[in-house]
Order: C-alpha cells, then structure tokens, then sequence
C-alpha cells in the first residue's frame, strides 16, 4: 500500500498538469471561441475584431485568402457556417505567438446549398497590443 500512495500522487499531479492551462492559453481559448461564434453569426465586426491586418487565412482546397477576403466571404454569406463544432483542441503558446490545432466538423450553406466539412485546423495567434488575433489559418480535409 505504501508503494501505491506514491504512484497515484504522481499520476495525480501529471494528469493535473494535462488539464491546467495558462492564462495566456485560457485567453487563447477565448479568442478561438470569439472566432467560431463570429463565423457562425456572420458577424462582420466581430470578424474584423479577432482578425490580424495581416492575416494569412488557408483553405483545404489551396485557396488562400487575406484579411478583408476573409470577412467579406463570412459576413456576406458566400461561406456560410451553420453550425461548428471543434474537439481535440490543443493550444501552445510561446512568447506572443500562440499554436491552436483542432478538428472541425461544421454544417454549411454555402451560397444557399447546405454541405457538411470535416477539417484539420491550424490556427496561429499573436497578441498584438494585449488582444490575441489570428494571424495564419490553414485547414486540411481530415481522413
């Protein structure tokens, strides 16, 4: 018994350690959760508002897109997000610049035909000026 108590604190502390996050990675978290619900609602402020001037926004298809590119195609409704649903999010995050990876699985209707993605996802964050925007986006379709 006494050789178990040392094994489940540890396990304890490690599986705590998995799960704690920071607070730069818990504001990280919030501007993912501010992007998605701004893509969902279509909101063109809100877009504008997590986005960098410069940000590099990559589809699963090649197409790359910029800043003003970007929120026009959401606010207009030409892409068109219904519903989004990310899992397996990871975030990582170094100096001013954060790693967010996760899988996206969204109901579209896309110029009025509804469609269903699944979607490999990385986002890249800097904190300019205190505010975490997304700077670079590049999804792939997940196998």
């Amino acid at each position: 018994m006494r050789k178990i108590a040392p094994v489940v604190c540890l396990l304890l502390m490690m599986s705590y350690h998995l799960v704690a996050q920071t607070k730069s990675e818990k504001e990280v978290a919030a501007a993912v959760e501010t992007l998605t619900k701004a893509m969902i609602d279509g909101n063109r402020s809100a877009l504008e508002a997590v986005a960098s001037k410069n940000l590099s926004y990559g589809h699963s298809g090649g197409k790359v897109e910029d800043k003003a590119t970007f929120v026009e195609s959401i606010a207009s409704g030409k892409s068109d997000f219904v519903t989004i649903d990310l899992t397996n999010q990871t975030v990582q995050v170094s100096g001013n610049t954060a790693i967010v990876r996760h899988h996206l699985a969204a109901s579209t209707n896309d110029g009025g035909k509804p469609g269903n993605v699944s979607l490999n996802i990385l986002l890249v964050f800097q904190k300019q000026q205190g505010k975490w925007l997304l700077l670079a986006r590049q999804a792939v379709k997940a196998q």
